[in-house]
C-alpha cells in the first residue's frame, strides 16, 4: 500500500515539475491556448457520459439517460443550477417510482 501512495505522490510531483518547466513561449502558442481552454469541457463531457451510460463495466440505459436529457433541456433554457439538479433528480425518481426505468 505504501508503495502505491509514494508512487502517486512522486507522479504528482513529477507532473507539477513538468508543468513548471514548460517554457512560456510554448504556452503562448494560440493552438496550445485553444487546447487548454477546451480540455476541461471535453473531460467533463466524458465524465458525464461515463457516469450516465456505464454500470458495472457495460453499457446501461436506465433512468439516468432521460434525467440527463431533461437536465440538458433545462440548461439550454438557461435554468439555474438548483433547477437543473432538481429536474434531473425528479425525472429519475419518477421514472423509477412508476417502474418505467430501473
Amino acid at each position: 500500500m505504501w508503495f502505491t501512495v509514494l508512487a502517486g505522490a512522486l507522479g504528482c510531483y513529477a507532473l507539477k515539475y513538468v508543468g513548471a518547466a514548460i517554457p512560456e513561449s510554448f504556452l503562448e502558442n494560440p493552438l496550445v491556448k485553444r487546447i487548454v481552454m477546451l480540455l476541461p469541457v471535453s473531460l467533463l463531457c466524458a465524465l458525464v457520459a461515463v457516469q450516465t451510460f456505464a454500470a458495472d463495466g457495460s453499457l446501461t440505459i436506465d433512468a439516468r439517460v432521460p434525467a440527463v436529457g431533461v437536465a440538458s433541456l433545462v440548461l439550454w433554457r438557461k435554468g439555474s443550477f438548483i433547477l437543473v439538479v432538481l429536474s434531473a433528480a425528479g425525472t429519475a425518481g419518477l421514472l423509477r417510482h412508476f417502474g418505467l426505468a430501473s
